[in-house]
């Protein structure tokens, strides 16, 4: 199972995010725990800019909107 975080302080952008990965995740049979981080010493501690971000299994494979499908089906599937 992925462990997927995004990180944001829970703007709109974020929230969508989360539900986006949830979804695809979902359609695709891909079991994953997506957890929303707010923290922001953890989100710095990612080293990261812009938010949303999404780490997947401690590795920041995006930052600064919501990613595309593709993107995401690509995480996914690795």
């Amino acid at each position: 199972m992925k462990e997927i975080k995004v990180l944001g302080t829970g703007c709109a952008k974020c929230t969508k995010t989360v539900d986006v990965i949830a979804k695809i995740a979902n359609e695709l049979n891909i079991a994953v725990h997506v957890i929303k981080e707010t923290d922001l010493k953890v989100i710095m501690g990612y080293g990261v800019m812009t938010t949303p971000a999404v780490i997947i299994d401690e590795v920041n494979v995006h930052s600064g909107s919501i990613p595309s499908r593709q993107d995401i089906e690509v995480w996914l599937q690795k």
